[in-house]
């Protein structure tokens, strides 16, 4: 279990220098001509400190963590990022010391409140919140 203060951590963190996706759009396939409605639903950090998204990589256990394209003569910078379920995860972890983010990352939850998340648990978000204001 990740620690509460941890937690707080990341949460403050991605508030400060995350981002959040949440949009629907059309998209073609390569296979076919027809335009189908498809979600981008994805959580990100970008920063120039490699070895704190390297221990926020580890914490959450999710997503991908790699080098950042940036212009000659600019520092480099490091991106962690995940998407869809993994994002509704993060967010349910963060979610209760989350403030900038918050409408974004819960219409996330919403997205998937109904739905199954890792490891084939059903997350209830009543009852998570119920559980998280008892600690």
């Amino acid at each position: 279990m990740i620690a509460q203060t941890d937690l707080a951590y990341i949460a403050g963190l991605f508030d400060g220098e995350g981002s959040v996706s949440y949009k629907q759009y059309m998209r073609k396939r390569a296979h076919n001509k027809k335009a189908y409605p498809t979600w981008q639903i994805r959580l990100e950090i970008a920063m120039t400190d490699e070895s704190l998204l390297i221990w926020l990589h580890e914490v959450l256990g999710v997503g991908t963590m790699g080098p950042r394209k940036v212009l000659p003569g600019r520092k480099k910078q490091w991106r962690w990022r995940c998407s869809h379920r993994d994002a509704y995860y993060v967010c349910l972890l963060i979610w209760p010391w989350s403030h900038t983010k918050l409408p974004k990352m819960q219409k996330i939850i919403e997205h998937y409140s109904d739905k199954k998340v890792m490891n084939d648990n059903i997350v209830d978000l009543l009852e998570y919140k119920k559980m998280m204001s008892l600690e």
